[in-house]
C-alpha cells in the first residue's frame, strides 16, 4: 500500500503497543519516517495512510493520534474466537540441533544456592527451546581433575590421614548412617580451604600439596586419583538427586578426565597451531608459552622496529611447563561439542530418570549408546565472570575458519545470587549488627558460608506444608505433601527466574513464599482460583473455550468496563510471542514476567465480574471462558518455567 501510494520502499515498520488500550491495540510511528523522505507533515501522510486503508481482517479500525501516530483497535469480538480456538504453539526457531551446558558444579561438595540459579536458567531455556520445536541435548560439565577435587583428596589423604581403604570404609559409615558425602564434603573443604592458610612458615609447603596432589589426580592411575575419581562420582550422583528435586534433568555428563585421557587437546592443539591461531612467544612476560590473541584485540604484526615488543596482553593457552590451561581445554571440548574434532567420547549409562537415562563420558564404555556433540547452537549457561574465558574460545573458533560456530556460540552469562540479612538469620548463620542493613550477604564456599540447596528446598517445602496443612486439613497426607512440594518449587524456581540475568539476586525466603506480589505461589494461585471457578460450576475448561464460539462477544468488549477483561485476552495472546522474545533474547525473565501480569489481570478481572453467578447465560459463557483461556496460558508459561500448578493452595 505505501508503494503504491507514495513509491517508497520500507524496509521495516514498527510496531509499538499505545501506553493505554483505550488508545487501541497497536501504533505504527511511520507516518514520522516517511515525513523525512516525504517532506510532508507527519500527521498530514498518517491520515492519507488511514483513509487508503480499507477494511483489514481482523481489525475494527485505523485512526491518527497525536502528531502522526496511527493507532490500529482490533475487533475484539474476533480476536477473542482466534485467541480461545488457538492453542498450539507454531514452530518458529530455526531447527537446529541445540546443545545446552548448564549446572556444572564442581564435584566438591554439596550444591549451593547460586548453583541453583545456574541449573535453573538453563533448564528453563532447555524447556523454551523445545517448545519453540528445537532439538536440545542437555549437558553438565564436571570438572572432575580441578583444584577443587584435589583440595578434597587433600583433605581425607593429609587433613584426615586416609588411605583408599579408609576413604571407601568413611562412605560406607556415612551411608549406614544416612549420612551425606556431599554435605561431609562441604565442610572439609571449608577446612582444607583454611589449613592452607593457617600457618604462615607452611603455607608455600601446603601449597606444595596441592599441586602435587592436582598432578596426580589428572595423570591418573595412583591412590590420590582413586580416591579423587571415588569422592567426586559421590558427589556427582548427590548432585543430580538435588536438582532432580526440581524437575532438573541431564542427557550427558561430560568429565575433564576424559578430555585428559583420550587427548582432545593434543587434537586440538595441532588444529591451532597449523592454522595461525596459536603462536610461540620467546620473550616477555609469555616467553615459552603457546598464546593467542584475545577477542577485539589487532593480531600480532611483524615489524624490525627494536622498540616493538610482544603482546603482552595475549592469552596463555599453554603455559612455558606444557600445561595446558582452562582455556585451552574448554577449546578442545567446544570443538568436539561442534562435531568439528575428530575425535569422542566412550559412554557409559549413570542416572536413571522416569523416562530417560543419563549418560557419563568413559575412556570405554557400551556399544550401544545416543549419539552425543555434533550441535549445531551451543548455549553455555556460566556466571559473568568468565566472560573472558568464553569470548577466548569464541576467538579460537573464529581463527580456526569456523565462522558459523561461533556466531552461533552464546554465553548465557548470569550475575550471583546471595542472601538478604534477614534471610540469612533466618537461615542459622551469624550476622553481624554492621551487616544486618545491607542489601545482601554474599556466599562463601570456602568459607563455608552458603545456603545448602537441599537444605533450601528442605526449609521451602517445611515452610509451605505447615501452611498447606492448616487450610486443608481434609486431605490425605500425600496430596497435602505433593502440593507444599509444587508451592515450595515454584517459589524457588520463579525468584531466579524474575530477575534478568544481569541483576544479582538477594534471596529471601519470606518473599519466595508470598502469596502477594510478584511470586511464583502468586501465579499458582491464579490457576487454582479458575479450576475453582469450573468445579463449581460443573464444567471444564476446554468446554467453556469452545462454548465461547456460540455466543457474540463483541457487545461485552465494548467501552471503559470491559477494557480489564479484555486486557486478560490481549495479554493471554501474547505468550507464544513471549516464547520467541525469550529465545531471541536468551532472557527467561520476560516469560517471568507475562506470567505475573497475566495472573494480575485475571485477579483483578475475579474481583469485579461474578462469574458463577452472572444471569445472563451468554455473558456467563464469555465469562467463563475467560477464566478458562488465563488456564490455558498460565498453566503454558508456567510449564515453561518449569513450575507446575497444583490442585489446591
Amino acid at each position: 500500500m505505501l508503494r503504491e501510494l507514495y513509491q517508497v520502499e520500507v524496509e521495516k515498520i514498527v510496531i509499538e503497543q499505545p501506553p493505554e488500550i483505550k488508545f487501541g491495540e497497536y501504533a505504527s510511528p511511520i507516518a514520522f519516517e516517511l515525513a523525512r523522505k516525504l517532506r510532508k507533515a507527519p500527521r498530514k501522510i498518517a491520515e492519507e495512510i488511514v483513509a487508503a486503508l480499507e477494511k483489514v481482517e481482523g481489525f475494527a479500525g485505523f485512526e491518527v493520534a497525536g502528531a502522526g501516530y496511527i493507532n490500529a483497535r482490533l475487533d475484539r469480538g474476533a480476536a477473542v474466537q482466534a485467541v480461545a480456538a488457538g492453542g498450539e504453539i507454531e514452530e518458529f526457531a530455526e531447527h537446529l540441533h541445540s546443545l545446552v551446558e548448564h549446572t556444572s558444579i564442581n564435584p566438591n561438595k554439596a550444591a549451593h544456592v547460586g548453583h541453583l540459579r545456574n541449573a535453573i536458567l538453563g533448564d528453563t531455556f532447555v524447556r523454551l527451546l523445545r517448545a519453540a520445536g528445537q532439538k536440545v541435548d542437555v549437558q553438565n560439565y564436571i570438572d572432575n581433575t580441578g583444584v577443587q577435587v584435589a583440595d578434597i583428596v587433600v583433605g581425607l589423604m593429609h587433613l584426615e590421614g586416609m588411605s583408599l581403604e579408609s576413604v571407601k570404609a568413611l562412605m560406607a559409615r556415612l551411608s549406614a548412617r544416612g549420612e551425606r558425602i556431599d554435605y561431609y564434603c562441604w565442610d572439609l573443604y571449608a577446612r582444607v580451604s583454611q589449613w592452607y592458610e593457617a600457618d604462615e612458615e607452611e603455607k608455600h609447603a601446603r601449597r606444595q600439596v596441592r599441586l602435587a596432589t592436582l598432578h596426580e589426580i589428572e595423570r591418573g592411575g595412583n591412590e590420590a586419583a582413586a580416591v579423587g575419581e571415588m569422592v567426586s562420582t559421590a558427589v556427582l550422583r548427590r548432585h543430580l538427586e538435588t536438582m532432580l528435586r526440581l524437575g532438573i534433568e541431564y542427557d550427558l555428563l561430560p568429565r575433564e578426565s576424559e578430555i585428559l585421557h583420550l587427548k582432545f587437546w593434543d587434537l586440538a592443539f595441532e588444529q591451532l597451531k597449523s592454522k595461525g591461531v596459536l603462536y610461540f612467544e620467546s620473550e616477555g612476560k609469555n616467553k615459552g608459552c603457546w598464546v593467542m590473541r584475545r577477542a577485539g584485540s589487532e593480531a600480532p604484526v611483524e615489524t624490525d622496529d627494536p622498540e616493538a615488543g610482544p603482546d603482552e596482553d595475549a592469552k596463555v593457552i599453554v603455559r612455558s611447563n606444557g600445561t595446558v590451561t582452562y582455556v585451552g581445554k574448554d577449546i578442545a571440548y567446544h570443538l568436539w561439542k561442534f562435531g568439528l574434532l575428530g575425535r569422542d567420547f566412550a559412554y557409559r549409562r549413570f542416572f536413571a530418570y522416569a523416562y530417560h537415562e543419563c549418560w557419563i563420558s568413559a575412556e570405554s564404555g557400551e556399544a550401544e549408546h545416543p549419539h552425543f556433540g555434533g550441535a549445531q547452537a551451543i548455549y553455555n549457561v556460566i556466571d559473568s565472570r568468565q566472560s573472558d574465558p568464553q569470548a577466548n574460545v569464541i576467538e579460537a573458533l573464529r581463527g580456526l575458519g569456523f565462522a558459523e560456530q561461533a556466531a552461533h556460540y552464546t554465553h548465557f552469562s548470569y550475575e550471583m545470587v546471595a542472601l538478604t540479612p534477614r534471610c540469612a538469620l533466618e537461615l542459622g548463620y551469624d550476622v553481624p549488627e554492621e551487616d544486618r542493613g545491607r542489601p545482601y550477604i554474599e556466599v562463601s564456599g570456602r568459607k563455608g558460608f552458603g545456603v545448602k540447596a537441599d537444605d533450601l528446598i528442605d526449609q521451602l517445602v517445611a515452610a509451605t506444608q505447615k501452611e498447606v496443612d492448616e487450610r486443608h486439613p481434609e486431605l490425605d497426607e500425600a496430596e497435602r505433601r505433593q502440593i507444599a512440594k509444587e508451592i515450595a518449587v515454584g517459589a524457588l524456581r520463579y525468584f531466579m527466574l524474575k530477575y534478568t540475568r544481569n541483576s544479582v539476586i538477594a534471596f529471601d525466603l519470606r518473599d519466595a513464599l508470598s502469596f502477594e506480589g510478584e511470586t511464583g505461589p502468586y501465579i499458582q494461585y491464579a490457576v487454582v482460583r479458575t479450576r475453582s471457578i469450573f468445579r463449581k460450576g460443573e464444567t471444564a475448561a476446554d468446554v467453556a473455550l469452545a462454548d465461547v464460539n456460540s455466543v457474540d462477544a463483541s457487545p461485552y468488549l465494548t467501552g471503559d468496563e470491559a477494557d480489564e477483561i479484555w486486557q486478560v485476552w490481549l495479554r493471554a495472546a501474547k505468550t507464544s510471542l513471549l516464547l520467541e522474545q525469550c529465545i531471541q533474547a536468551a532472557e527467561p525473565a520476560y516469560l517471568a514476567r507475562h506470567a505475573f501480569q497475566l495472573a494480575q489481570d485475571f485477579s483483578n478481572f475475579y474481583r469485579k465480574h461474578h462469574i458463577l453467578t452472572e444471569p445472563d447465560p451468554a455473558r456467563k459463557t464469555f465469562l467463563l471462558a475467560t477464566a478458562a483461556v488465563t488456564q490455558r496460558e498460565l498453566i503454558r508459561a508456567l510449564g515453561w518455567l518449569g513450575i507446575s500448578a497444583p490442585e489446591a493452595m
